[in-house]
């Protein structure tokens, strides 16, 4: 390939203005040549701030395909769009960061999965969370083994009254669902990467609104529109894996806690435990003596960690574009994403029927 990567951007929202964008900004060996929003005025202004001065807009994303120049695609439109736009790009021929979730359903995260095998092209998540100085150093430590048998963890993603209330996050039709869907997707994410375990075995789940109907909700982003809150606004799940490990996901936007944090795991293994609470601590017995570790990452930073400096999108970004540039592997796996939304899909159902999902 050659030394510049040309990426070709196809939603020009919040996500792509706030992360993706200025994160891809910052590489010298990228470049930003084409933008797709169905608002054009949108296009219009990314191309203007991150494009090249001869960067083309679009409103339709397969205008934007036909282009052979563009190397890269990502996908940042909301949830409903991310399947059949994926599926698209790989097959011109592009490379695809998607932005997470990976789909609303099982079903089409495998057609993704599908294409980018049937294509030869690249395709990942965009869970930037695994790229965090913390994240990097506890999957360090389970990977070499120090907590051992990781038996019972939880996935925490609660917020007090945080709903957010701009674009589509509180439309069910686009988004596939709410807080479970939005920011559990990514305390998930970091817990099964973290146990290195992608085998659910049952999953049980309640979904509530029970804070969505209120009109005044002193909300950080300001009051919602109950009519428009098609959504959940709490979500919670206990998933069994194959080998008898539990995983407890909490998920909210607006839950009457303090107890609040979001893409957070806790682990609980043989030899150790860790939670990210408050920063990162991991716990163990030293010398017949109850021990807890709590990291720093100033300094010197960890030695493996090749951009400790950088913020998590920003080193999201420079891994991608490096996997893409030398045909490397990405690190977070379409196959890994799956299985996050095929637990997800199974809290919504069991939630729904009022049963577990036996997988």
């Amino acid at each position: 390939m050659d030394q510049v990567v040309k990426i070709g951007i196809i939603g020009c929202g919040g996500i792509a203005n706030s992360k993706h964008m200025p994160a891809l900004s910052k590489l010298e060996d990228v470049e930003m040549v084409a933008f797709c929003d169905i608002i054009e005025e949108r296009a219009i202004k990314a191309a203007k701030t991150f494009g090249t001065p001869d960067a083309r807009v679009y409103t339709d994303y397969k205008e934007l395909l036909k282009e052979p120049d563009i190397d890269v695609v990502h996908v940042l439109t909301p949830n409903r769009e991310h399947s059949f736009i994926t599926v698209d790009s790989l097959e011109a021929g592009k490379h695809v960061m998607c932005e997470k979730p990976m789909a609303k359903t099982t079903q089409e995260a495998q057609a993704m999965i599908d294409a980018a095998k049937r294509t030869g092209k690249k395709l990942t998540i965009g869970y930037q969370n695994r790229y965090r100085p913390d994240s990097w150093y506890l999957k360090q430590a389970c990977s070499n083994g120090e907590l051992g048998d990781i038996y019972f963890a939880k996935a925490h993603a609660l917020r007090r009254r945080a709903v957010p209330t701009w674009g589509v996050f509180l439309n069910e039709y686009e988004q596939g669902g709410g807080p479970l869907i939005d920011i559990g997707t990514h305390a998930l994410d970091l817990t099964l990467w973290m146990m290195d375990n992608y085998r659910p075995k049952m999953v049980v789940g309640s979904v509530y609104k029970k804070l969505g109907d209120q009109t005044h909700s002193a909300n950080a982003w300001g009051d919602w529109d109950p009519e428009k809150f098609t959504v959940e606004d709490s979500a919670f799940g206990y998933i069994v894996m194959e080998n008898g490990a539990t995983i407890v996901l909490e998920s909210s936007w607006a839950l009457n806690t303090l107890d609040v944090g979001e893409a957070k795991t806790s682990l609980c293994g043989t030899k150790a435990g860790a939670d990210m609470k408050d920063g990162l601590r991991i716990n163990y017995v030293k010398y017949d003596k109850q021990c807890v570790e709590k990291p720093t990452f100033g300094g010197s930073g960890v030695d493996y960690f090749v951009a400790n400096d950088g913020n998590p999108e920003d080193v999201e970004a420079r891994m991608w574009i490096d996997a893409v540039k030398n045909d490397g592997e990405v690190v977070v796996k379409p196959e890994q994403a799956l299985v996050v939304t095929q637990i997800l899909e199974a809290i919504y159902q069991s939630a729904k029927e009022g049963k577990p999902v036996l997988f």
